[in-house]
């Protein structure tokens, strides 16, 4: 089954209910574990660790193409998106991991609501937001068209995070799907 890409004016039609998330309380709704690149395991309970973010994940293997050394990126450790922004350009649960971000949780991940340095507990583990902007990919273009690209990155896309954003995992500990994730500080 082939999915059509929403245009701009489709997706804006969402806006209202991403902006209704949950601001210091929400829920962690799905975890995936990329062990390899393009591969996605959907995971019922994961363990975030200080060292390699989330088990399992190539996070840390993987490396990033934007340090001089090709090492992973500790700013980018892990990526959360909002699970209402993430149904609004994958269209369907389903299609959800296709974003490539590990935690998708329904909590307003705005900039104004977590500016980075806010620490959010989830589970038995505490990330921390980071300043690294998390903006997307080719991969992204490719799954959820060029519109849903421009869309994330727009002014109210960029205010809203609604590509997601970067953290990393200050407290190890276990999250499950349906673990509270809420605002630490400020």
């Amino acid at each position: 089954m082939t999915i059509k890409h929403l245009t701009m004016d489709e997706l804006a039609t969402g806006l209202d209910h991403v902006r209704q998330s949950p601001r210091d309380g929400g829920v962690l709704e799905l975890i995936v574990r990329r062990p390899l690149t393009d591969e996605r395991e959907l995971l019922h309970e994961g363990v975030l660790d200080t060292a390699v973010g989330l088990v399992g994940d190539n996070w840390q293997t993987r490396g990033s193409r934007h340090r001089p050394d090709g090492s992973a990126n500790p700013d980018a450790q892990l990526t959360l998106m909002n699970s209402r922004a993430a149904d609004l350009v994958a269209q369907s649960r389903d299609r959800w991991p296709l974003a490539g971000d590990q935690l998708y949780v329904d909590f307003d991940l705005s900039a104004d609501n977590i500016p980075p340095g806010t620490r959010l507990e989830i589970g038995e583990a505490v990330v921390e937001v980071t300043a690294q902007p998390h903006t997307g990919c080719q991969k992204f273009v490719a799954r959820f068209g060029k519109d849903a690209m421009k869309f994330v990155n727009s002014a109210v896309g960029k205010q809203l995070h609604l590509r997601g954003i970067n953290t990393r995992v200050v407290q190890p500990g276990t999250i499950r799907i349906g673990d509270a994730i809420i605002k630490i500080n400020r």
